[in-house]
This record gives structure tokens, sequence and C-alpha cells, in this order.
């Protein structure tokens, strides 16, 4: 993700406040503002966008390492035209392997225990879930990498 892209970011978090599915996805404020320091971001975490020809379908995140977490916390949205359609995974797939390239041996996500979808989803990929909830979340992680 670059600068130039936070016309396009802006838009696709204009449809993640407008998405009833996503109420649970807040990782950050998504203002237009927010779009323009995520695409000029530089830094050590890693944010990416999701593209199918011209169209932004996906948001993805590795953040963390900024603060000095050796493993870092993962985040998706994809825009549900494309739900079901294998894109989450490609996406997923995408930050664990940049996840391994930055050295990470290990990668959390935070899910909604009332998220059947997600849940089972994650487990797929291999997610083992903590027992405790951290912020009335479940917290998995995943070493298969």
């Amino acid at each position: 993700m670059t600068a130039g892209d936070a016309d396009v970011l802006a838009a696709l978090f204009a449809r993640i406040r407008l998405d009833a599915s996503s109420i649970h996805f807040h990782p950050h404020p998504f203002t237009d503002d927010e779009a323009k320091a995520r695409a000029a971001y530089r830094g050590s975490d890693f944010y990416a966008l999701m593209l199918w020809g011209k169209d932004v379908i996906g948001y993805g995140f590795l953040r963390g390492w900024d603060e000095g977490y050796e493993t870092p916390s993962l985040g998706i949205y994809v825009v549900d035209a494309h739900r079901g359609s294998g894109a989450a995974k490609a996406l997923m797939d995408y930050l664990h392997r940049a996840a391994k390239l930055r050295g990470a041996r290990c990668v959390r996500i935070r899910v909604h225990p009332d998220n059947a979808r997600a849940l089972r989803f994650y487990r797929k990929l291999g997610y083992r879930f903590l027992s405790e909830l951290e912020n009335d979340q479940l917290v998995g992680l995943c070493e298969a990498i």
C-alpha cells in the first residue's frame, strides 16, 4: 500500500462503516484521515489491500511490531460480495507469508465468541484458541505460518 491508495482505502473504510456484519471489526477508526494515515504509513507493522482487477475487495494487517511485540496481531476484512469465494483464505495466506518473511514464528488474532463463521475459518487455518478472553474476545494463535 502506498500514499496513492488513500482514496481507495477511504472508500473501503466507508463500506466497512456501513457493513452491519463488521460490528466486531474495529482495529482502528474507519475515517478518511485514518485511511490517509494507513496508506502513508512507514514503520514495522504491515498493511495491505486486496484487489480484484481495479476493485479493492479486502484489507489486512499485521501489527504490534511497532510496539515491540514479537508476535504480530492479524486482522482482515473482505467485502461481502467476495466472502465465501476463497478471498479471505488468500488474504490470510498472504499475511501469514509476510509475517514469516519478517521473522514471526506465530501470529495472533482476536475473535468475538459469537462469530461462529470466523471461528470455523480460523480453526481450519490452524489457529488454536486460548481459554481466557481478552477484551471479551477469544485469542487465537497460529504457529503454522
